[in-house]
C-alpha cells in the first residue's frame, strides 16, 4: 500500500508498506513544505530545472531531515532518460548533493549495498522505480521515463543488482512510484511503435485506445518487466497515483506546461 504521511515542517512523504522499516528507509516527496517560488513551489528537489541552487539545498536539507537521512551525503545522477546504472560506494558519497555538475554523468539508475548512502534521483511524470533485497541488503533506484521504459531499464537495473550483490530476482522488494497514469498520458504512434517492438508480449496491457489516441501505462509496463525477470507478483507495490491528475500535490511536467520542479525518490539501507 501507497500512503502519503506527514513528517513535520510540512513535509509530506509517500511510502510503501512492503519496505521493512528496521531495513531500509525511502520516501516519494510532494510538493509541500520546501522554499523555492513560482513554477519550482514549494519543495522543489532538482538543480537542474533552472530553479535557485540554495533554496534547492534548503528543500533537500529539509526532506532528508525528516527521515533521518543526511542530505550531504545523498547521491544523485545526471538523468537522461537513457538506461545505464551505477554501482554506488563510500566513495560517491555526496556525489551531486550540492552542485548539479557533480553528480553521476548520464545514469538514470543507481544502486548499493554501503548501509547509510543515500541514493535520489528526481520525477516530474517520469516513473520511480524503487528496489530493495533484503537477503543480500542491496538497494536501487532508477528512473523510468519511456525512453527509460522500452530500453528495459527497471529489468537491467535487477539484473545489475544480481551481478553486484547476489540479488535474486525472487527475493526482491519492488515498488512504482507516482508518475503519469495511463488516464493521462497520451502518445503518438513512434512511440507506441517503439514498445510493440520491445515489449510485443505485453503491448495489449501497457497501451491503451481512448478516443480514437493511444495511451501508455508505464505503470503496468514496469511491472511486467519486473515480472519478466522472476520478481513474483506479491513483491511489487504500485503507488496507481497519477502525477497529472494529482499535480496540486506533486509536480507534472505534463499538467504544468513543461516548466516546473522535480520530486525526489530516496533509498537509504539501515
Amino acid at each position: 500500500m501507497f500512503v502519503l504521511e506527514k513528517q513535520g515542517r510540512n513535509i509530506w512523504c509517500g511510502r510503501f508498506s512492503l519496505f521493512p522499516e528496521d531495513l531500509v528507509t525511502h520516501a516519494i516527496s510532494t510538493r509541500f513544505g520546501g522554499v523555492s517560488q513560482g513554477p519550482f513551489a514549494s519543495l522543489n528537489l532538482a538543480l537542474h530545472v533552472g530553479d535557485d541552487g540554495e533554496r534547492v539545498a534548503v528543500n533537500r536539507w529539509r526532506f532528508c531531515d525528516a527521515l533521518g537521512l543526511d542530505a550531504a551525503q545523498l547521491c544523485t545522477a545526471e538523468q537522461v532518460h537513457a538506461d545505464r546504472i551505477a554501482r554506488v560506494t563510500r566513495a560517491e558519497a555526496g556525489r551531486g548533493s550540492r552542485i548539479y555538475a557533480d553528480a553521476l554523468p548520464e545514469t538514470d539508475a543507481l544502486m548499493t549495498n554501503e548501509p547509510g548512502l543515500p541514493l535520489m534521483l528526481f520525477f516530474a511524470d517520469c516513473t520511480p522505480i524503487l528496489l530493495f533485497d533484503p537477503v543480500h541488503h542491496a538497494a536501487a533506484l532508477a528512473h523510468g521515463g519511456w525512453k527509460g521504459t522500452v530500453r528495459s531499464i527497471a529489468a537491467k537495473t535487477v539484473a545489475a543488482m544480481g551481478t553486484a550483490y547476489g540479488t535474486r530476482p525472487a527475493d526482491c522488494l519492488a515498488a512504482i512510484g507516482p508518475s503519469i497514469g495511463p488516464c493521462c498520458y497520451e502518445i503518438g504512434d513512434e512511440v507506441a511503435g517503439q514498445f510493440q517492438q520491445a515489449m510485443p508480449q505485453f503491448a495489449s496491457e501497457i497501451l491503451q485506445k481512448k478516443n480514437g489516441h493511444t495511451h501508455l501505462n508505464l505503470w503496468q509496463a514496469n511491472a511486467c518487466q519486473l515480472l519478466s525477470t522472476g520478481l513474483v507478483p506479491e513483491h511489487i507495490e504500485n503507488a496507481a497515483t497519477c502525477t497529472s491528475c494529482n499535480s496540486q500535490v506533486f509536480f507534472s511536467y505534463r499538467a504544468d506546461g513543461g516548466k516546473t520542479g522535480r520530486i525526489g525518490a530516496v533509498i537509504a539501507l539501515k
